[in-house]
């Protein structure tokens, strides 16, 4: 019994890494075979289902993944045969494909092809980026409505919806043509920034290399586009905050705030790399969300030479970045600079013009209104909104941080 037990462990966590690591790696290869992206989602899953009977009996394969995507090609061939028409369709879409496959750009990482197959217009512009992390990146309906501060169900039926279409519409991968791939670039930015988001807020313990995984996939997309300001920005975004990755957390592990830090953990390599991009990204003449989120990083990590915040200078891109592109979390951002700079009411009028979900639910928005009522005097007030903070922290270190910060330890 203790054997067995054992060996059923030991499957479920080799099935779970690569489904952690390994699932938009595998749904790509997949999908660049069949040009059929619901199908080739079916046919791994029904893969992972096989391998968790299997794996308990037999033992974990040397390759866990090439035994995945085997199983997975074997189930394809299955329903070939009992649907010759469908077999013949698929053929033809695969000649026509490669027929075309020279004026195509290559993009060097299949999960980034897939990424533009899921950014096709025919897909609801809002589950597009979704449909990415969780179709390329395997991440589940939940996750992803917390990156897009959405309610869990919202999300979960806009994945749905977005699925459904694609069966109705017949949408085939079919790796894009170089002249489609501009219009279809702002969907997979924002893809790939949203999952260096959560790879980032999840913490250290928690979805370990996802934020490598965003910063290697937008330098392939440098490679595949490398006059494109905004890819630039974004990439040059990530290393800002990646830079800082050490300085997170202190020796025993507690959460170490930005204006906390000891630019001296910093990564200055990366730095210097993320300053390089956006100088580059400024000769082009054309300033995007990702550069100007970018210069916002840079002036923070100015610190680490100057000693101090440019709170103008911070002041100033916030406003910019809400004419480019207005969303929560930057009004919250702008708000906590407003408070730094002395403009409490002028922080709380930006908080109070959130959608009501984001007031009550969204934990930075929660933080920055309990440090504007500390501010007023309203000792019981921040307390009430602090505590609520706390409840939707989801990371324990965070949560301690603020416990500290706020005396509810």
């Amino acid at each position: 019994m203790r054997v067995a037990a054992a060996l059923s462990d030991a499957a479920g966590e080799a099935a779970a890494r690569a489904a952690r690591l390994s699932y938009g790696r595998l749904l790509a290869i997949l999908a660049a075979r069949t040009r059929d992206v619901s199908l080739a989602e079916e046919a791994l899953a029904e893969a992972f289902a096989r391998a968790l009977e299997v794996w308990p009996r037999q033992g974990v394969p040397d390759n866990p993944e090439g035994w995945l995507v085997t199983a997975a090609r074997n189930g394809l061939a299955n329903v070939y045969r009992h649907d010759r028409v469908r077999a013949v369709a698929v053929a033809d879409v695969i000649r026509v494909t490669e027929e075309r496959a020279a004026q195509a750009p290559a993009f060097g990482d299949e999960r980034l092809a897939l990424m533009f197959v899921c950014a096709h217009p025919a897909i609801d512009a809002g589950a597009r980026a979704p449909l990415m992390l969780q179709t390329v990146l395997g991440l589940d309906a939940a996750r992803i409505a917390a990156a897009f501060l959405v309610p869990a169900a919202t999300m979960g039926q806009r994945l749905v919806r977005a699925k459904a279409r694609i069966r109705e519409t017949g949408l085939r991968f079919a790796v894009p043509e170089a002249e489609v791939v501009p219009e279809r670039l702002a969907d997979v930015l924002e893809a790939i920034y949203a999952a260096f988001g959560t790879g980032w807020e999840a913490g250290p313990a928690a979805d370990a290399g996802l934020p490598e995984e965003a910063i290697h996939l937008a330098r392939v997309l440098l490679g595949l586009m490398p006059e494109e300001p905004e890819v630039k920005g974004v990439l040059a975004l990530m290393l800002h905050a990646h830079a800082r990755r050490r300085a997170r957390r202190d020796g025993a592990g507690r959460f170490v705030a930005l204006s906390d830090q000891d630019p001296a953990l910093w990564d200055r390599d990366m730095i210097v790399e993320a300053e390089g991009l956006l100088v580059a990204a400024a000769r082009a003449g054309r300033f995007g969300r990702f550069q100007c989120e970018a210069a916002i990083q840079s002036v923070h990590a100015q610190r680490g030479i100057t000693g101090r915040v440019n709170i103008a200078a911070l002041e100033a891109l916030y406003g910019m970045l809400a004419r480019f592109h207005p969303t929560v979390g930057g009004a919250v951002a702008h708000a906590a600079i407003r408070r730094e700079a002395g403009d409490v009411a002028g922080a709380l009028a930006l908080l109070d013009g959130l959608p009501v979900a984001a007031r009550e639910g969204y934990q930075a928005a929660l933080v920055v209104r309990a440090h504007c009522l500390l501010d007023l005097g309203d000792r019981v007030g921040a307390a009430a909104v602090a505590r609520r903070a706390l409840e939707v922290t989801p990371d324990a270190a965070v949560r301690a941080h603020l416990g500290r910060v706020f005396g509810l330890a």
